[in-house]
């Protein structure tokens, strides 16, 4: 298994120092809602953030809420901004070097509830947003670790396009098709069912949205097939797509739910 702080360290010092060789108000090509200025500011946010729930010991919608409230304001130019990050990011990898994995503590991931998910997912938050960096600045992404790429295929998988099951009431609805990817470099095929997961928010409003759920028992109808990276890049919406082979409904099913995008 990799060093997830390792990983979180290198690629935030990949990301910042890309990120400040852009022009603050180009637009991320992977993100163009955002800017570059916007996009630094973002990652800033989010290590704040988990760092304080770590810190905290929030356990709790309502605790998390106050610490969103309560989070630093933003500092006036780039360069202030990338001095905050490595902070911020100094003060999130204490936190979690300081505590296990299966130690109790507030994620957005209603089904797993501890340190390990936010080690996890914020090595994949740091991987995105250092590709996004390096292509508002113009350059070629320098390539994912096969390990960290191979678990991100798994992380968006199971938890980017699987989170809508952890939402009470929310139900999914498969579809007939059954795809594999197929991780060229890792000799490994994860199997997956693509679908809508459907229900009631706590707003009242209905939602019915595109999803999938990693399967283990069915024979697949087509499949994309690359490297770990080449397929992480794609599903992560940092990438073009792989190979696809097979019957073209099944594929479209996947494509839908790759096209919804992970930010």
């Amino acid at each position: 298994m990799f060093d997830h702080t390792r990983v979180i360290r290198t690629e935030t010092e990949r990301f910042a120092e890309a990120v400040l060789a852009a022009d603050p108000a180009a637009v991320v090509p992977s993100c163009p809602e955002w800017t570059a200025a916007d996009l630094l500011w973002h990652l800033t946010k989010v290590h704040a953030f988990w760092a304080r729930i770590l810190a905290s010991g929030a356990q709790s919608d309502e605790d998390s809420e106050a610490i969103e409230e309560e989070g630093p304001e933003r500092p006036d130019g780039v360069e202030a901004t990338a001095v905050l990050l490595r902070a911020e990011t100094d003060a999130l990898l204490e936190q979690l070097d300081k505590r296990v994995d299966e130690q109790p503590a507030w994620t957005w991931f209603a089904t797993d509830q501890t340190v390990g998910f936010t080690r996890r997912m914020q090595v994949h938050e740091a991987v995105m947003h250092r590709i996004d960096a390096q292509l508002v600045a113009g350059r070629t992404p320098t390539p994912i670790d096969p390990e960290v790429a191979a678990d991100g295929v798994l992380h968006a998988v199971d938890v980017m396009f699987a989170w809508w099951g952890t939402q009470p009431g929310f139900e999914f609805a498969p579809s007939d098709h059954v795809v594999a990817l197929t991780l060229s470099d890792a000799e490994r095929t994860v199997l997956v069912r693509p679908g809508r997961w459907r229900g009631v928010g706590q707003s009242g409003k209905s939602y019915d949205e595109p999803g999938m759920l990693r399967i283990t028992d069915l024979p697949p109808t087509a499949g994309f097939a690359g490297t770990s990276e080449e397929l992480d890049r794609w599903l992560w919406g940092r990438g073009p797509e792989p190979e696809a082979d097979g019957d073209q409904a099944a594929l479209d099913a996947v494509r839908v739910v790759q096209a919804a995008g992970i930010q």
